[in-house]
């Protein structure tokens, strides 16, 4: 079925699917609280030595344990009614941050970005909690209980970060916080709430075994013309006990067992102590009304498919939190490289307010270029103070994303250098439409919930129906009853002469004809002797008239069933839009890469034409500087644009559902929270330039290749 293709590890197991970052956020207020020293801000040289890179440690694995399995009495009797301690949550990040840090630097790579996020982030740590939660549900309906239901809405709360397309529903989803499918929700007259898990009642199928031990002395003032004594005084000690149990088909059995010991000072009672042991096992079998084992097993069914659902939105969280992590990777390379870009043009108008200068001196143009040349630079500054407040934002941004806490005071102050770049393949790879729409409805997390909850919905239409039939039950019962004690010493034996108020064994019970004493023993020895059974069957009939109620849970939950029938359809009518719209993006960004690229070749041409011409007078320092600022505009458009098209391939890979596998993450890694296979995610290089041997500085270099 469509699970196994979404469903390959079960304990831990686990599935997959994306996000989106959003965009840069700057304020002017940054340029005004910044120090202008942020301009000439360097990393201090570094040492002649480099020390050696930290060999990566294992990360801490995070225990997911199989809760629907209860915990057995033997050898521990006491086990089951003793509280399961849980582990607190891990407040430490894993030591992969540590072995990428060299001087106070953090040079990262998109690979290592996404393992770390697998690692650390808080969005997945408290989506992966939802695992053992289905897990601890399910071992309730085992109990033939009602279930709570699954929380399994997306986690966004990593700062920098967003989700396209259905992803974008924060703290609900299929499963919902109850019973109900789509959760429990407010509308305008108030609390909404679904059929899901109406039905027949379920007797519990976990054994129950009771008991009761009472002692109870009784001294009662007679008021009796006929009580031989003033005060009756009575001794009672009761001992009784109970089983039930129910089971799956729709039947029930339960068991007494009741102990009497009696002592009294009237004259009249026959026995004292008297004895009395009785017990019955009954077994009843529901005939319409909670008949089969779709009735009374529909919680387990359901909590079944909440688990799959768990598994299939711990996916979908995966799949959310790497697109975050990879959309907001490309926002730190953007900032990375407009810090390049800006510096760039901010040494262009430095050398040409120099050479204003030069030339105003020696009166070759007027004082007024100076002014002007005086203004781009401070144009210039202005901008690359933005630009460096934007990289230092989107760095503290990303550690927050990698790590559970950044209180570390190394963390917190040191520079994420990334190590991974753009990469336009030379030729785009052409998959058909049709192609890309069939993987996302085969593989998008939202339709295979979907499908899920039609299923759990089916189950609950056929509870519902068979709620609507009259409660008929069968049932029969076998017990047994049995006396003991001694025989009142205050009465006497019958004789010849005696009255009507004497003992005269051919009329006592059966035990005492042949005995003044009957033992405990001798009580319980009637109770399988036949001495008195108890034995019958019979049929139990209740046929609510009207059955309004009946009728309306039937009705709502056929209607409650088409209504996620048709959400389903519109969901896949969604997926197919966002599949083309992400192809049309990944199409237009492309083009607008290389119109980008073909602007920087033309406007670097151009300045270095006119720099030439420039040395023999034939154009102006005015022209020089409105070269160079076409040429950082040009350059800045094209690495925002290698940004956009690197988000819209993520993009589309989330659309069609195959993100974590087109960027080879092993979805158990992470459900265990450790990553042993290292991701591989597509269409990226290395920064030649960010040798971590070559320590560079806190501003970028322009790299080798883009």
């Amino acid at each position: 079925m469509l699970l196994s293709c979404l469903i390959s590890v079960r304990r831990p197991r686990m599935l997959q699917f994306t996000v989106r970052p959003g965009l840069y956020v700057v304020s002017v207020m940054l340029f005004v609280a910044s120090p202008i020293s942020l301009l000439t801000q360097q990393a201090a040289p570094p040492p002649s030595t480099v020390p050696a890179a930290p060999q990566p440690a294992q990360p801490q694995a995070v225990h997911l344990k199989d809760y629907s399995v209860p915990r057995s009495a033997f050898p521990r009797v006491l086990q089951p009614y003793t509280p399961q301690e849980i582990a607190k949550p891990n407040l430490g990040n894993s030591p992969r941050i540590d072995s990428l840090m060299r001087d106070g630097k953090i040079y990262l790579s998109i690979d290592d970005a996404v393992a770390l996020a697998l690692e650390n982030n808080l969005d997945l740590d408290i989506a992966r909690y939802n695992l053992n939660i289905a897990d601890a549900d399910l071992l309730r309906a085992k109990s033939g209980a009602s279930i709570l239901g699954v929380n399994t809405g997306i986690v966004q709360n990593t700062p920098g970060g967003g989700v396209g397309g259905l992803g974008g529903t924060v703290g609900s989803g299929t499963g919902g916080t109850t019973v109900a499918a789509g959760g429990a929700g407010t509308g305008t007259n108030g609390l909404v709430s679904s059929t899901l898990g109406i039905g027949a009642p379920i007797t519990s199928f976990d054994p129950a075994l009771t008991g009761t031990f009472q002692l109870d002395k009784n001294d009662t003032e007679s008021v009796s013309v006929f009580s031989p004594v003033p005060v009756v005084a009575q001794n009672t000690y009761t001992s009784n006990f109970g089983y039930t149990q129910g089971f799956e088909w729709g039947g029930a059995l339960t068991g007494t067992f009741n102990n009497t010991h009696l002592t009294t000072n009237n004259p009249t009672s026959l026995l004292t102590p008297q004895l009395g042991s009785n017990f019955q096992f009954r077994f009843t079998q529901n005939l319409l009304q909670g008949f089969g084992f779709l009735p009374n097993t529909r919680f387990i069914r359901i909590a079944r498919n909440n688990r799959e659902i768990s598994d299939v939105a711990f996916r979908l969280q995966i799949i959310t939190t790497v697109d975050q992590i990879e959309n907001m990777y490309w926002d730190l390379v953007y900032a990375y490289e407009n810090v390049r870009v800006q510096e760039e043009s901010l040494t262009y108008a430095q050398k040409a307010l120099e050479d204003s200068k030069r030339q105003a001196q020696v009166g070759t143009v007027p004082p007024i270029q100076v002014v002007s040349s005086q203004s781009t630079v401070a144009t210039g500054q202005q901008n690359l103070i933005v630009a460096q407040n934007n990289l230092q934002l989107q760095q503290l941004l990303m550690k927050n994303a990698l790590s559970r806490s950044i209180e570390d005071p190394v963390l917190a102050e040191a520079d994420v250098i990334p190590t991974s770049i753009f990469l336009v393949p030379q030729e785009e790879p052409v998959t058909p439409i049709q192609d890309l729409i069939n993987d996302a409805l085969r593989h998008r997390a939202e339709l295979v919930e979907s499908r899920i909850d039609l299923q759990s919905r089916d189950i609950n239409t056929k509870a519902v129906r068979n709620a609507m039939l009259p409660t008929l039950q069968a049932f029969a019962y076998y017990g047994g009853s049995g006396v003991g004690g001694d025989v009142n010493a205050l009465v006497p034996t019958c004789s010849a002469t005696s009255g009507s108020f004497c003992f005269n064994p051919a009329k006592a019970p059966p035990p005492f004809q042949n005995s003044n004493s009957v033992g405990y023993g001798g009580t319980l020895n009637q109770l399988v002797n036949s001495t008195s059974p108890d034995k019958g069957v019979g049929l139990a009939l209740n046929i609510p008239l009207r059955n309004r109620l009946a009728q309306s849970n039937q009705v709502r939950a056929e209607l409650e069933y088409r209504q996620a029938q048709v959400r389903q359809l519109q969901l896949e009518n969604q997926v197919r839009i966002e599949v083309r719209n992400a192809q049309f993006d990944v199409r237009q960004n492309r083009v607008s890469v290389q119109a980008a690229q073909s602007a920087v070749d033309l406007a670097r041409q151009t300045l270095d034409a006119d720099q030439q011409k420039l040395k023999v007078g034939l154009t102006t320092q005015t022209a020089i500087l409105q070269d160079a600022a076409t040429l950082t505009t040009g350059e800045s458009n094209l690495v925002s644009a290698k940004a956009a098209y690197e988000k819209s391939r993520i993009e589309l890979d989330r659309a069609t559902g195959l993100l974590l596998d087109h960027a080879g993450i092993d979805v158990a890694d992470a459900t265990r929270g450790q990553v042993t296979h290292l991701p591989n995610v597509p269409y990226v290089a290395p920064r030649t330039d960010a040798d971590p041997g070559t320590q560079p500085s806190s501003a970028p270099q322009p790299p080798g290749q883009m």
